[in-house]
């Protein structure tokens, strides 16, 4: 099941957020669950990261809550507000997903 999991940071966490960055990175790339997209939430000057956003493939809710309760950012306390529900893709008009 596809989960969508979206996360807003604490204000100025920028600088945190770089730190623990290549921490985070790595935690993607060996993490339990599959990522299916992720990436940073932009400000509406579409470069200061305020956020995060994944959609990830799990057997579970729980699974999913557990993958975010052990990323580095959480552990850092960079993200202030933390959403996650299933998620249900479906392909666009253009034929893309």
């Amino acid at each position: 099941m596809l989960f969508v999991i979206h996360c807003l940071d604490h204000p100025g966490k920028v600088a945190d957020r770089l730190a623990h960055y290549d921490a985070h990175k790595s935690y993607l790339a060996s993490a339990p669950v599959a990522s299916v997209v992720s990436g940073p939430l932009l400000a509406d000057d579409h470069e200061t990261m305020i956020g995060s956003m994944f959609i990830v493939e799990a057997e579970s809710i729980d699974a999913v809550k557990q993958f975010n309760a052990n990323d580095p950012f959480h552990a850092a306390g960079i993200w202030q507000e933390i959403n996650i529900h299933p998620f249900s893709m479906r392909v666009d008009n253009r034929g893309a997903r």
